[in-house]
């Protein structure tokens, strides 16, 4: 088992996951040699790579149609991810609030390292989300709101590291990929605590999102909202002012939180 050099990374490992995203994204079961044409594999790797990936329950093989898709795994590692970000009942309600305020679908995203992650959506069916907004979402920084808040919120060369990660594929006609023109963008951010995208993530759609820190004003998420863009041309102030609102109540109630489990850690440490 090899690595690369410069970034310590497991080539067996980065490999492994090259196949379970490429089997992920397929429409339909693979069979070995398509993975390993498309990866640029051999194919004696790419079928002990398939092997170990069967083997630990992420890939099943279909004998009848000699290919491969994926495994029971997956699954309860998705369950596990929606697990471990759920939010409390009082951000939850934050949501509900949002949505009615700004008659628009509202979402509550959380920082984790350098990834802004849908964490959890109020909805309804005259106010639906946009998809594919769901629970865990973490896509195209550079052309959803709450990923330019985190942008702009992050430190410049941390989130010129994540651009260069993620790069700024045109997503829609109006999808901002100059990284000048980005950057301006992000400086505007910083200077209004809002974010706001106009057709760039999906056509005829507009989302808005504003900060929400911790009880050290420690940036840690956003409230966002997805509307159709005339209703954002209509009713602009009064959804700014319902994202507004939600972002500082989801402050208070992140600090509330923070506060009843310190006390909890320190009632348990005090106890005999």
């Amino acid at each position: 088992m090899s690595g690369h050099p410069h970034t310590g990374l497991l080539q067996s490992v980065t490999r492994a996951l090259r196949v379970l995203d490429h089997v992920a994204a397929a429409p339909g079961p693979l069979p070995a040699r398509e993975i390993s044409r498309a990866l640029g594999l051999t194919l004696p790797t790419t079928y002990h790579l398939l092997s170990t990936l069967v083997n630990g329950g992420y890939l099943v093989h279909l004998a009848d149609e000699k290919a491969y898709a994926l495994g029971h795994r997956v699954d309860d590692l998705a369950r596990g991810l929606h697990r471990q970000i759920a939010v409390p009942p009082e951000i939850r309600r934050v949501a509900a609030v949002t949505h009615r305020q700004a008659r628009a679908a509202a979402y509550y995203a959380m920082l984790r390292d350098t990834e802004m992650i849908v964490a959890h959506v109020a909805e309804c069916p005259e106010h639906p989300r946009i998809r594919p907004l769901d629970v865990g979402f973490h896509h195209a920084p550079h052309a959803t709101a709450f990923g330019k808040l985190m942008l702009a919120m992050l430190e410049p060369g941390a989130a010129d590291d994540v651009l260069d990660a993620t790069g700024t594929p045109r997503v829609t006609a109006a999808t901002v990929t100059d990284r000048r023109m980005l950057r301006r963008q992000l400086d505007q951010i910083r200077a209004t605590g809002l974010a706001v995208e106009v057709d760039e993530f999906q056509a005829d759609l507009s989302c808005m999102a504003a900060p929400v820190t911790d009880a050290t004003g420690r940036f840690v998420g956003a409230v966002a909202i997805s509307l159709p863009t005339r209703d954002l041309r209509d009713h602009r102030w009064a959804a700014e002012r319902a994202v507004r609102i939600g972002a500082v109540r989801a402050t208070r109630a992140v600090a509330l939180t923070t506060a009843v489990r310190t006390g909890r850690c320190q009632a348990d440490r005090a106890r005999p």
